[in-house]
């Protein structure tokens, strides 16, 4: 005869608690939550339902049964929405979102493209933090570019406590093989896709998750594709990972084969570059999640983010620089002209030493004063050495390219016949310039717009000219005001008797400084443009030259304009009206305007869609609009680039871009809000308190935060301390503050204690604070292998036939449970009238379960607990 019921709720000693499916005499076969187990059935013991306590009429323990439905709504809301996963950063509705949508099936495969300043390494650690706490993640790979991989590393450990190992060629060689012992690992993508550290990588174990940031890098066209695709495209195709997401602002780059090639590395079973895109534009949003910063919003739909103010800043040249200025236009010119004379690499070469040329020569006499003496310095030696210049072979090309002002003295292909003339014509006018006009504005902005001690983040694309002004605003505004960023991290300035003074600061030293207000100004080079947050005390940046490419605009003013950025941000863009760089600057700015109103006008609301156009036009373009438009007349200049621009931002990349974010999965407060919590950590001290009395521990609370004692029958646990002290419920935990303070979900003591109160048999209570009768219950999909990773969901219906029903999800209840406490005037038995309340309710479950938005096929739904109000004295 069998022993037990279908349906029947059991405790394996091993399994833990299950729902019996059959018995089978001997055997019984019990789903445990997802796995179904055939097991004997002298194993199990039966559990009381709640239908067992409403029969005997007798309470449990009141305080057991509090903390129970604590536990189990908070198991609920961090099983979907991680909140209350421990991190040094107070998190957003878009970030939980981001989280729950990535996170919702397993494997998972995203490609998020966020605007800049959103938080992806904050939405990575979200994503991350629960898959390894659970173990569903065990090995871990992050790539990203050479320049942020230190930083995924140091954020990913003070944020989340995730210590990742970075990858070293040098811990990768021989029989030492970095894959066998490393089982969470950021690399550089640039590194990984040479030839022998891909091949060793291609034979390590597979990876549970893959995260890329900067994916935009993993491009592919139609006979070609970057060593990084084609690094991401083996892995693949070696079943070296099945769960990935990837990262980029800007995820179309102008190529309809791209995008979708990008796309098929994230779903291969939704695209194909070769298919029609049309077709597979409807799938997206299951694919690619995007959020504006115009859109998102705090827990209370406020807008998070306040339009950036831009202004323009005019100087003119004096006449020894407008002499400078011209002689050196006419040199880029002729250059031009000798180059487009030749064919081949002999042309390309000098074309992009030019464009150096022009580069720096837009930027300041300084920076293009020093190159063209290096320059002229190292044409006179080759000459003397007898060597001729046109002859040489631009093998250097590619490795200078990466360094524009080491270019000029490195290409030693001659620009013209008699180019050492020309420069000595050049630096004899440069000379004569003893003070740039630039400079002096900045200067005079500085003084007569900003307010006194106003911190000041500063842009420029070099460092001869991030010396200049460093050494202008020593002299101004005394020694010790200003940093630096650049990449070598080291700065040359002019010093005293002819000296020059080399100084050293690593960048992220340069920013702790600039933060906490020990220098005023922040003078960076593109080095800054990205993974650095710098809004804490400024909100004020200076473009001291123009970036060629806008996109680095964007970056630049994305490191103040992010979230904690507390005032609006003032955007100063110093240029010379009268340079043709200014001018075609304006009139990319006027373009960009129209593109926008042409967008706006067809979306319900606007955004900012900027970024995107200017990710889908190649830098080529850009620079070849400033390059060729030196030559063009001043009177001519806005037809040559109305002409020269009428695909950029056209119909077709306008319609591109409007089908993406029409289709692409976003945040939406209308929508999410009511399902996202408004809860934060401190919403666990109310359970963590009830844990720790249960366990005949007190909870004392100091300056520095609680104290307690581990109770004695958890020590046992390797992971758990004898006690603990300073433990805080508050994000905002300094650096210097152990991770082991913070408590949260994760936390070992944390974790203990829900596990303790969630596995306590206790169903039925009376408790004070509470109006109406009670009931919780749990919703789970009954069916298996769906992929879904959040199987269990707790909310609860309170009220009675007279007054009606009403229902509260998993945070809004734990917000109730968080107000009552055990009644102290418990009656041996509820009456007959109190126990019929509560079976009303479980006959209404059905009738309120329409609200839940359930990610479930077939859910089915358990009562838990009951609780009916406390008696009045």
């Amino acid at each position: 005869m069998p022993i037990f019921t279908a349906d029947q709720r059991v405790r394996h000693p091993q399994h833990g608690e299950g729902r019996v499916v059959t018995d089978l005499g001997a055997t019984v076969i019990v789903r445990f939550g997802v796995a179904i187990e055939q097991v004997e059935a002298a194993e199990l013991s039966r559990m009381r339902s709640l239908t067992d306590a409403l029969a005997d009429r007798r309470f449990d323990d009141a305080l057991a049964t509090l903390t129970r439905a604590q536990a189990l709504a908070i198991h609920s809301i961090n099983d979907q929405w991680g909140v209350f996963s421990r991190s040094r950063v107070h998190l957003l509705p878009h970030q939980l979102w981001v989280c729950r949508q990535v996170t919702r099936t397993w494997p998972t495969r995203w490609l998020v493209a966020d605007d800049v300043g959103l938080g992806k390494t904050i939405e990575a650690g979200l994503i991350v933090e629960p898959l390894l706490s659970s173990g569903r993640v065990r090995r871990l790979l992050v790539l990203a570019p050479a320049r942020l991989v230190g930083q995924w590393r140091g954020r990913l450990k003070t944020m989340f406590d995730i210590r990742l190992q970075e990858y070293a060629a040098e811990l990768d060689r021989g029989r030492v093989n970095f894959w066998e012992t490393s089982q969470q690992v950021v690399a550089s993508f640039h590194t990984l896709r040479m030839k022998g550290a891909r091949e060793r990588l291609l034979t390590a174990e597979p990876w549970d998750l893959i995260i890329v940031d900067e994916a935009h890098h993993f491009q592919a066209q139609e006979r070609t594709t970057t060593l990084a695709f084609s690094l991401l495209q083996a892995l693949e195709d070696a079943g070296k990972f099945k769960s990935l997401v990837l990262f980029t602002g800007t995820p179309h780059r102008g190529k309809d084969y791209g995008f979708m090639a990008l796309m098929r590395l994230v779903r291969p079973d939704l695209f194909d570059p070769e298919r029609d895109i049309e077709g597979q534009l409807p799938d997206i949003h299951k694919a690619m999640i995007r959020n504006n910063k115009a859109l998102v919003t705090d827990l209370q739909g406020n807008k998070l983010f306040r339009p950036v103010a831009t202004e323009t800043v005019d100087y003119r040249y004096s006449d020894a620089e407008a002499a400078f200025y011209g002689t050196m236009s006419d040199f880029i010119i002729d250059g031009r002209a000798y180059a487009l004379s030749l064919t081949g690499r002999q042309q390309t070469a000098r074309m992009l030493l030019l464009i150096a040329v022009q580069k720096l020569a837009a930027s300041s006499i300084a920076a293009i004063g020093a190159a063209l003496e290096r320059r002229r310095a190292m044409l006179a030696r080759r000459l003397s050495d007898g060597a001729v210049p046109e002859e040489s072979e631009p093998e250097t090309l590619d490795e200078a390219a990466e360094d524009e002002e080491s270019r000029p003295d490195q290409v030693t292909l001659l620009l013209m016949q008699n180019e050492i003339e020309r420069l000595d014509e050049i630096l004899a006018l440069a000379r004569k310039v003893k003070q740039e006009t630039k400079v002096a504005r900045l200067v005079d902005l500085i003084e007569t717009r900003l307010p006194p001690a106003e911190p000041v983040l500063l842009f420029t694309e070099y460092k001869a000219t991030q010396a200049l002004v460093f050494s202008a605003f020593e002299k101004r505004f005394g020694p010790g005001c200003a940093g630096f960023i650049n990449g070598v991290e080291k700065l040359v300035v002019a010093g005293g008797a002819n000296r020059d003074r080399v100084l050293q600061c690593p960048r992220d030293r340069a920013a702790a400084e600039f933060n906490a207000g020990q220098t005023r100004f922040l003078i960076s080079t593109e080095a800054g443009g990205e993974g650095i947050d710098l809004q804490e005390r400024c909100a004020t940046l200076v473009h001291v030259d123009l970036p060629w490419n806008p996109m680095r605009l964007h970056q630049r003013v994305g490191r103040l304009n992010r979230y904690g950025q507390k005032r609006p941000v003032q955007v100063y863009l110093l240029r010379n009206p009268e340079t043709v760089e200014a001018r075609i600057w304006a009139l990319l700015q006027e373009k960009l305007i129209r593109i926008q109103a042409a967008l706006s006008a067809s979306m319900e609301e606007a955004e900012d869609i900027s970024q995107l156009v200017i990710g889908m036009t190649s830098s080529g373009f850009f620079e070849e609009l400033f390059a060729e438009g030196l030559r063009r007349p001043s009177d001519r200049l806005s037809d040559w680039f109305n002409a020269q621009t009428a695909q950029f931002g056209g119909t077709d990349a306008v319609e591109a871009v409007r089908t993406l974010v029409g289709n692409v999965a976003r945040y939406d407060f209308q929508s999410a809000s009511a399902d996202i919590p408004k809860l934060d950590l401190p919403a666990l001290e109310p359970f963590f308190r009830h844990a720790m009395q249960l366990a005949n521990r007190r909870v004392m609370r100091t300056e520095t935060g609680l104290s307690v004692a581990t109770p004695e029958g958890w020590r046992g646990s390797p992971d758990l301390q004898a006690r603990y002290d300073g433990l805080v419920f508050e994000r905002a935990l300094s650096s210097d503050q152990a991770m082991v303070k913070l408590l949260g979900v994760g936390h070992p003591l944390m974790d203990r204690a829900l596990a303790e109160s969630s596995e306590r048999e206790t169903l039925f209570a009376r408790v004070k604070g509470l109006s109406r009768p009670l009931l919780i219950a749990l919703a789970e999909d009954e069916i298996t292998g769906t992929g879904a990773t959040v199987h269990r969901v707790i909310f609860s219906i309170d009220g009675s036939a007279e007054t009606g029903v009403s229902f509260l999800r998993d945070w809004e209840l734990l917000s109730r449970l968080n107000e009552f406490q055990p009644a102290s005037d418990v009656t041996s038995r509820p009456s007959v009238e109190e126990a019929n309340v509560i079976r009303y309710l479980i006959d209404n479950l059905l009738q309120t379960t329409s609200q839940l938005a359930l990610p479930f096929r077939r859910p089915r739904f358990t009562p838990m607990i009951a609780m009916l109000p406390g008696l009045e004295p």
